[in-house]
């Protein structure tokens, strides 16, 4: 699951993640508000630290002054956050 595309930007559901960290920085509780299975969280917090846009803390993820500005370009809303059955 690519969290940045080739233009350096980043994903649709990287920025699902992203918000879902603002709120809560567990990752489970990230899992929970997007909908999304705990080891795509993982998956994706490793690929969004690798990037800079988050930083990882024991069991916890934070967004990045770079993460918060890559959301503020998509400007999405916590209603955003649900994807549904697990992408």
């Amino acid at each position: 699951m690519p969290c940045v595309n080739a233009n350096g930007e980043i994903t649709e559901m990287a920025k699902r993640i992203l918000l879902a960290m603002v709120e809560s920085s567990s990752l489970d509780k990230v899992a929970e508000q997007t909908g999304t299975p705990l080891y795509r969280i993982r998956m994706a917090a490793r690929e969004l630290v690798e990037a800079g846009f988050a930083e990882q803390k024991a069991q916890s993820c934070v967004t990045t002054e770079a993460g918060g500005a890559a959301l503020s370009k998509g400007a999405m809303t916590s209603g955003s956050l649900s994807n549904g059955a697990g992408a």
